[in-house]
């Protein structure tokens, strides 16, 4: 099939989940796509009696390439345009040590719990392969998150910290991930400094390139007051941020997001008529909404290409638990402390079932060079993003409706004459 030919049978599959969704199921939409992927699987023997190929279908589409060389620009700048700016800064210092050292302590904590549970259920799995693994997993993903954290009774502060730590840990985790998957090839080890000292070259870079794209593009909006042509620097801004990180090899995720900070914030405020603001907003959720919805398509089609063995559940069900208390040893310390200092009930609970793994991690599992193990790696990476997509990011609302007081019902004068 040609590429425009796919993009039309995946955008008319979004279509028609949606719509069914929408109209009988009202589930999460992330989740209704991901089961709605997940499902086509099923559709093969069917398929192959009209001589339809789905699993050369599901083989053409280049995941890791989709994901990370064109739809994370689009998604992270839509989201970082709808967090808090103010908000941010001033939980600053929990979303960088989150999205930095909280990255390197889950990838070591994940990677070598693995490696000894292989061990135990006498899986063959080198600690290379086991790290690797932790590396491309602790990151939380940051648009199942976004998509998730929407809930009104979540507090600004939680909100802000999940949503934080999301949009930054890409870059720190790709890095981390990259140094790490260098050893599966029979490169050198990755110095402990090098590598840190790669990571704060990426992230500054990337942030220091996202700012002064956002600030040349407001002052081009401030000129002007045409919604069309302000909508059209919004999207240029985030392509072409990402594309010239890319370029000189600095955090295009990183990039994205600080320019989306920007125009959600400075450019809302002083750079948009009201006219301008609906359209972007609109153009922006819009692009939110279908991206994201034919991510977790695209996800759930990936099950063709994922080999499963059963004598691996074993494995699969350690490393939920692994990434689960990894997740709970590096959130602790902030839910305490948001908890004591700032009287947020439930605070670690919320940090370590908002932490949700997705798209992202399986695109940097599906570019792992073969190996004996990387047939493993896909298969225990798909089941933790599918458990955190499903379980958690299914009852994520429910947590946060049981830890968030309720309201006491209030006597007004009209509910009184109701009464």
């Amino acid at each position: 099939m040609t590429p425009f030919q796919l993009a039309a049978l995946f955008l008319t599959l979004v279509a028609g989940v949606g719509w069914i969704n929408a109209r009988f199921l009202r589930l999460p939409s992330g989740v209704a796509m991901l089961l709605a992927g997940a499902a086509i699987p099923a559709m093969q023997p069917l398929s192959s009696l009209f001589g339809f190929d789905l699993t050369g279908l599901a083989r053409q589409v280049d995941f890791p390439g989709t994901v990370m060389g064109s739809m994370l620009a689009f998604l992270l700048f839509a989201g970082a345009t709808q967090v808090d700016l103010a908000e941010m800064r001033r939980r600053r210092a929990s979303v960088w040590s989150l999205a930095t050292l909280g990255v390197l302590v889950s990838t070591a904590l994940v990677g070598g719990g693995l490696w000894l549970s292989a061990r135990v259920l006498r899986i063959d799995l080198p600690l290379p392969w086991a790290l690797a693994f932790g590396a491309l997993i602790s990151p939380t993903d940051p648009i199942a998150v976004l998509a998730t954290v929407k809930d009104d009774g979540l507090s600004a502060t939680l909100r802000t910290v999940l949503q934080g730590e999301a949009l930054f840990n890409d870059g720190v985790g790709i890095v981390v991930f990259t140094a790490l998957a260098s050893l599966l090839t029979g490169g050198p080890a990755p110095n402990l400094w090098t590598t840190a000292a790669l990571v704060v070259i990426q992230a500054a870079g990337g942030l220091a390139l996202g700012l002064a794209g956002g600030w040349l593009t407001i002052r081009l909006m401030r000129a002007v007051d045409d919604y069309a042509v302000e909508v059209t620097l919004t999207l240029a801004l985030a392509a072409g941020v990402y594309a010239l990180a890319q370029a000189l090899h600095v955090s295009g995720p990183i990039a994205a997001v600080a320019a989306g900070l920007l125009v959600g914030d400075t450019a809302a405020a002083s750079a948009m008529s009201a006219t301008t603001r609906r359209y972007v907003g609109g153009f922006w959720t819009l692009v939110d909404e279908v991206l994201n919805a034919l991510l977790f398509l695209l996800l759930g089609l990936q099950l063709l290409v994922v080999q499963f063995l059963g004598r691996h559940v074993e494995l699969w069900i350690a490393a939920i638990g692994l990434v689960l208390l990894a997740r709970l040893l590096v959130v602790a310390p902030w839910g305490a402390f948001f908890a004591l200092e700032r009287g947020e009930r439930g605070a670690t609970r919320v940090l370590v079932w908002g932490g949700l793994h997705g798209a992202l991690s399986l695109a940097l599992a599906l570019t792992l060079p073969p190996g004996p193990a990387r047939g493993l790696i896909l298969s225990v990476t798909y089941a933790v993003v599918v458990f955190s997509l499903v379980a958690q990011g299914l009852t994520f609302p429910l947590l946060i409706k049981r830890i968030t007081p309720r309201q006491p019902n209030v006597v007004t004068p009209e509910s009184a004459e109701r009464l």
